[in-house]
């Protein structure tokens, strides 16, 4: 690390990595899936005690209303956790803001629930990677960058839904996001130290189909078979599938049974879209794909769903963080690679508000949603040290493109 200047050797002195390690171990070992409410509620406590240690306001915001359709086609409120917000220096010329999630893909009864060291380096755990590590270093990254005689202001946002979308956290994403310098995000890098840089947008979508049932064997031609419409659209959508545009048709609700043409189907797809052009195609692709199966099999269709993720495109303010970033990984000696992705993030919608974001800052590792998910824990410091020095530059150098 001899690139580094005194002050900053001084600044990162400090990192260490068993209490950060011991944060992840902690927060990881609560189930926090995203529609598990008293889990959320527990983390997000630890949560904010822990960086209620920051100088600045800590505060739990309520989760925006959320409807979806179930399975009758109707729409329901979903309850989401509260958010947790971190002002600091709010009144400070310049501000960043730094994210994170406090939620998992692993439901309260799901299996995997503990942590395993699988070497001397390596621990698999829910959410150990995604994100309860990254939430531990970037409050060891602001611990330590406060020691600096800091000037930046900055928000913190932790939020309870990134994993089904951000939908209740999206207004307060984009409010929060408004005029910062620069964004820092906290999903997992790749165990090489890989970064996520381009990411498609997602949206996805309920296709409410509604038919005429009638007898299977006495009077089928009464009927109109809303579960044939359903499955006619999503074959549909599925050729249309270009380069830069993924449709994925993923599952199909209603049905009734053998004896009766059923009268209601609902089918669920996901549409990724590289960039905002491809977006708008994917929109009248599928409009026009609705029209044409409503008329072809005499049925209604209400189609529920936007994309709730907007492409995050590379902006030359983009490509001076990450030249920022990359400078401070080659000064600590660390690896850093910078590649495109299919994934979508709370990067995307930060990036929407115009807001430069590197949204890979968090603990290496792998395998994430599944139950083989693991991380490095000598990321845990590594990369807190990283965020200290990108905040330290950001403050001293600023960002320019």
């Amino acid at each position: 690390m001899s690139a580094l200047a005194v002050e900053e050797l001084d600044l990162l002195a400090p990192i260490e990595r068993a209490p950060i390690l011991a944060h992840t171990l902690d927060w990881a070992a609560i189930n926090s899936g995203t529609g598990n409410l008293d889990g959320l509620a527990v983390v997000a406590t630890r949560l904010a005690d822990a960086f209620a240690a920051l100088p600045g306001e800590v505060r739990l915001v309520d989760a925006a209303p959320v409807e979806k359709v179930d399975a009758k086609g109707t729409l329901r409120e979903v309850g989401h956790g509260r958010h947790l917000v971190l002002s600091v220096r709010p009144q400070a010329e310049r501000r960043v803001i730094l994210t994170g999630h406090m939620d998992t893909v692993y439901a309260a009864d799901h299996p995997f629930q503990t942590m395993t060291w699988l070497d001397a380096d390596t621990v698999s755990g829910p959410g150990t990677a995604d994100m309860k590590g990254g939430l531990a270093l970037m409050l060891a990254g602001l611990a330590a960058y406060e020691r600096g005689n800091p000037t930046l202001g900055y928000d913190v946002l932790i939020n309870s839904d990134e994993e089904t979308g951000s939908l209740s956290s999206a207004a307060l994403i984009a409010q929060l996001a408004q005029g910062k310098l620069a964004a820092l995000t906290y999903e997992p890098g790749l165990p090489d130290g890989s970064m996520a840089r381009a990411r498609p947008g997602s949206g996805n979508y309920a296709a409410v189909v509604t038919g005429r049932s009638a007898h299977a064997g006495r009077n089928p031609q009464d009927g109109r078979n809303a579960l044939v419409a359903a499955s006619d659209l999503a074959m549909r959508l599925a050729k249309g599938v270009r380069d830069g545009l993924t449709i994925n048709p993923a599952r199909i609700e209603g049905g009734a049974p053998n004896n009766t043409v059923p009268d209601l189907a609902i089918l669920h797809f996901n549409l990724r879209p590289r960039s905002p052009d491809l977006a708008e195609a994917a929109r009248a692709l599928v409009d026009e794909a609705v029209a044409e199966v409503s008329a072809a099999h005499d049925v209604h269709i209400h189609l529920h769903g936007h994309v709730s993720r907007p492409p995050k495109p590379i902006t030359p303010q983009t490509e001076a963080l990450f030249g920022l970033v990359s400078k401070a990984t080659a000064d600590l000696g660390q690896s850093m690679r910078w590649q495109d992705t299919g994934g979508v993030c709370d990067g995307n919608n930060i990036a929407a508000c115009g807001v430069p974001v590197l949204d890979t800052m968090g603990a290496l590792g792998g395998s994430i949603h599944s139950p083989q998910e693991f991380m490095i824990a000598s990321s845990l410091d590594a990369r807190a040290r990283l965020t200290a020095l990108v905040l330290h530059r950001l403050d001293r150098e600023g960002l320019a493109a």
